[in-house]
């Protein structure tokens, strides 16, 4: 079985919002960067690393950065040019894995338990009419993903209702909970409603002194739900790094520094498997997916006995525990996530040996000058079209459309193109290099997963973007905006017609299937 974004079934995929956000500050002194190695000094091999990036770029997949841990030591680190090392990245269900952390700190403060039923959590949310199957369904239910709902409610929930945690419980549950897997990224969000009950804060607060902090995890923030509620199961944005420290926590069993913040049998009872996905399933399917080996508490279990936390569009944490390894990787994958992780199997994996490896600085240098020149180029400047003149200044009115779309204005200056783009009666000014990337920030929100939901934007910091553009041919300017803490991009095609311009715009993650047109006209006759 292959998986098509499998790990986000509800899997509507046009623009959409950010979530609210929060921030926590550090009161303790932490240490903020994992040690440094080089591959061959952990027993890896400068080559294997070298063959895996040359994969990498002639598969389907674009990588966004990899953070290679060996023996506690990141040996390979790279960021593909406009993302880097200080930006954070929107974790889609890889988000999940940090909310089992924190029901894991909740229960070993004894705050509850795996076993506790859900519903006396919230008296006052539920239905008339309770069921058996919804008063039997426990904490552990939800951290299996096996709630007991079909279909997964997540969508529908989240895109129409202000209160997630009513119209989670008022869904009907069809099995008994805790017998069949279904991925539900609600589930997720009612231990973070859960968490936030016993606690009295979001997760993002409690997690701060227990995890960030010790961690050295500074910066993130979380999406909540319309009445403050962290998302759980998708929206926290985390650096790189701080993805391989999570990962190297669960390496040493809950241990960090010397201090072991979550109890070691937390850590094996997280990340056992709970529940078989796919019980019919034949044996040569499972043996060729990562998707088959067993679900846990908010991890999945890998092939080559590991585990991982893992979102939708290629965000992973693979935690390898018989090599001593960790592998964090952002992207943006094809629909075949599978075939993203058989490169690490392929590649990483045989590079790693059990002893210390001769010194290679030949090599080693060659990987190093691949780490530092790792890319996505900008769109090609083209040849400078004619038009120029006449378009700069220039406002396009559009007829009415779905996006909101309600004009753009354009303004060639040297090698940029400013453009103004007013949508739903806000305007957004942006900066575009000509075949080359500008980075900037704006308010704009950028393609998202999930769409038309009712978020908690209070907070929310203006999104950190990379723009470029190039002329296709005379008549065609292609305006790329890459969305940089996140793993997606979305790009604006303007054809000029005289005082038309027809606007076809095209998101990442729709992977080429939705591209909407738009006419608009000159408003300077």
């Amino acid at each position: 079985m292959k998986k098509t974004i499998y790990c986000a079934s509800y899997a509507v995929i046009l623009l959409v919002f950010l979530l609210g956000a929060c921030q926590n500050e550090p009161a303790l002194p932490v240490t903020t960067s994992l040690p440094r190695s080089v591959p061959e000094a952990e027993g890896v091999s400068s080559e294997g690393i070298l063959a895996f990036l040359e994969a990498a770029a002639n598969s389907r997949h674009e990588f966004h950065s990899i953070m290679f841990v060996r023996h506690g030591k990141v040996i390979a680190e790279g960021w593909w040019e406009p993302y880097k090392p200080g930006l954070r990245h929107t974790l889609y269900s890889t988000s999940k894995s940090f909310t089992s952390t924190a029901v894991g700190f909740a229960v070993s403060e004894k705050l509850l338990t795996v076993h506790d039923k859900v519903i006396p959590f919230f008296p006052e949310d539920l239905p008339d009419s309770v069921s058996d199957f919804l008063a039997d369904m426990t904490v552990r239910d939800l951290l299996s993903m096996t709630a007991g709902q079909d279909p997964d409610p997540t969508f529908s929930v989240a895109a129409m209702d202000s209160n997630w945690v009513k119209a989670f419980l008022a869904i009907p549950v069809v099995n008994d909970p805790g017998t069949k897997f279904l991925y539900n990224s609600l589930a997720t969000y009612m231990l973070s409603a859960i968490v936030q009950k016993v606690t009295g804060g979001k997760i993002i607060d409690y997690l701060g002194p227990r995890l960030f902090e010790p961690l050295g995890i500074e910066g993130m923030d979380w999406e909540t739900d319309p009445r403050g509620i962290n998302t759980g199961g998708w929206g926290l944005r985390v650096k790189t790094e701080d993805m391989a420290k999570f990962g190297q926590l669960y390496l040493q069993n809950g241990e960090w520094n010397g201090k072991q913040l979550l109890p070691a049998s937390w850590i094996e009872e997280a990340t056992t498997s709970k529940i078989d996905q796919a019980p019919d399933a034949s044996q040569a399917t499972r043996d060729s997916s990562d998707w088959l080996q067993g679900y846990c508490y908010q991890f999945w279990r890998c092939r080559n006995n590991a585990f991982r936390a893992d979102g939708a569009y290629g965000q992973y944490i693979i935690v390898m525990p018989e090599q001593d390894a960790v592998i964090a990787i952002t992207s943006e994958s094809s629909p075949d996530m599978q075939d993203q992780i058989d490169l690490v199997w392929k590649y990483l994996l045989p590079a790693m040996q059990k002893d210390i490896l001769p010194e290679n600085s030949s090599m080693a240098a060659a990987l190093k000058q691949k780490l530092d020149s790792l890319t996505l180029p900008p769109p090609p400047a083209g040849n400078i079209s004619p038009l120029v003149s006449q378009i700069s200044g220039k406002t396009y009115v559009f007829e009415s459309n779905d996006r909101f779309m309600e004009s753009i204005n354009f303004h060639f200056m040297e090698d940029m193109c400013h453009i103004t783009l007013k949508i739903d009666k806000t305007d957004y000014s942006l900066a575009f290099g000509a075949g080359k990337w500008i980075t900037g920030e704006t308010t704009k929100r950028g393609p998202n997963l999930l769409r038309l939901v009712r978020a908690h934007y209070e907070g929310l910091p203006p999104s950190i973007v990379a723009a470029g553009y190039g002329w296709k041919d005379e008549n065609t300017l292609d305006l790329v905006l890459r969305y940089t803490e996140s793993p997606h991009t979305e790009t604006i095609s303007c054809k000029f017609d005289k005082d038309k311009v027809t606007a076809t715009l095209s998101y990442s993650n729709d992977f080429g299937g939705v591209q909407e047109a738009i006419v608009g006209r000159s408003s300077n006759q």
